[in-house]
């Protein structure tokens, strides 16, 4: 999908540009996307879940194991045309994005310990198409092999599963009975519902791993800051389309100078924030050392521009921005409530500072 090259400087670099089968899936994805999420909006969230028809003609497009290993039966294409078909899933509609991705992110804790025969075996049964799976951050989670698994976790944005898994800093386990789902209130991501979840029981796979848990994290942290980069792609692009059309003074307020500044500011900050997702997710891809340090600073810089564009967004607004009848105030709660998963923000940050300090030291020894 992206090609290496050599950059002007003579140094092998990567390009970002898409070829024709990238824009082959931005085209189908995003007429889906525009065509049966965006005019739903409301009412998936109203009803927590997306229709049966919608999730039908969503598996009908075969995006579903978009970047599982062709060994076992996707598509092989990577977490980068995963990152790219995330954020225009999440540009109409990051909640029901959610409802519809039947695998991610637990998936990627599976195939990260067990590799392609763990995705293949029969107690998964990845083929069967209406297995769920849902996956919570357990710090406990691979401290002692073999050993029951116990805890609850308050929310995920999740209605129900077939599958739990578990990740913590030093390995993962998967479970098949012994968890409940009770339903909570939520205030974001209400197309994907939301969920409390009791676990007690003894898992059916178990790892111990601290090197394979962070690759793990890594994949699942860029899973989420991709849709929160469609979400606030949508709330920059919004309102700077409202305040273009909205008129103060005898001109647009877009033209007048200090709202002017912070639109530009928005739009830094989400194409910024895409340039490290996408950078982020071809070092995972590539295997490189640097993927889990890579993944843990553009998790934050996500989280750091939700807090920025989200409520910017509405600002524009004004107290139109607070209404219902448009879409700024449901990204400003999606934005943010993304940004509590994956073990949230500061134990991304302190990841990304120990893998900066990492490369410093490397670069000050050689």
């Amino acid at each position: 999908m992206q090609i290496a090259r050599h950059n002007r400087h003579g140094r092998l670099g990567v390009d970002f540009a898409r070829g024709e089968g990238d824009e082959i899936i931005a085209g189908t994805i995003g007429r889906f996307a525009a065509d049966e999420l965006r005019p739903r909006l409301r009412e998936f969230e109203s009803a927590r879940t997306v229709s049966e028809s919608v999730r039908e003609r969503f598996a009908a497009l075969g995006f579903e194991t978009l970047d599982l290993a062709e060994e076992a039966g996707g598509a092989g294409l990577g977490l980068l045309a995963r990152v790219r078909t995330n954020r225009l899933l999440a540009e109409a509609d990051a909640g029901a994005a959610l409802a519809l991705d039947r695998f991610a992110p637990a998936i990627y804790v599976i195939e990260a310990f067990g590799g392609v025969e763990a995705l293949k075996s029969r107690q998964l049964n990845l083929g069967q198409s209406d297995l769920r799976f849902a996956l919570v951050m357990d710090p406990g989670a691979g401290d002692v092999a073999g050993a029951r698994v116990a805890g609850q976790v308050a929310w995920i944005p999740a209605a129900g599963a077939d599958v739990l898994v578990g990740l913590g800093p030093q390995g993962a386990w998967l479970l098949k009975q012994g968890f409940a789902f009770e339903p909570v209130g939520g205030s974001a991501l209400h197309a994907a519902g939301a969920s409390s979840v009791k676990f007690d029981g003894t898992p059916i796979l178990a790892w111990h791993d601290p090197v394979r848990a962070a690759q793990a994290l890594a994949r699942i942290r860029v899973y989420y800051a991709s849709l929160i980069w469609g979400v606030l792609s949508d709330a920059a692009g919004f309102s700077r389309s409202y305040a273009l059309d909205r008129v103060a003074f005898g001109k647009p307020i877009a033209h007048h100078q200090a709202l002017a500044f912070l639109i530009v500011d928005m739009y830094v900050a989400v194409e910024r924030l895409g340039l490290l997702i996408e950078d982020a997710a071809v070092a995972i891809d590539a295997g490189e050392g640097r993927a889990v340090g890579a993944a843990a600073a553009a998790f934050v810089d996500a989280i750091e521009a939700s807090r920025f564009v989200g409520p910017n967004g509405v600002q524009i607004l004004g107290g139109h921005g607070f209404m219902r009848d448009f879409p700024v105030e449901k990204a400003m709660r999606d934005c943010r409530a993304l940004g509590l998963l994956a073990g949230g923000c500061d134990a991304a940050r302190e990841q990304a500072g120990a893998a900066l300090a990492a490369t410093i030291s490397e670069r000050i020894a050689a």
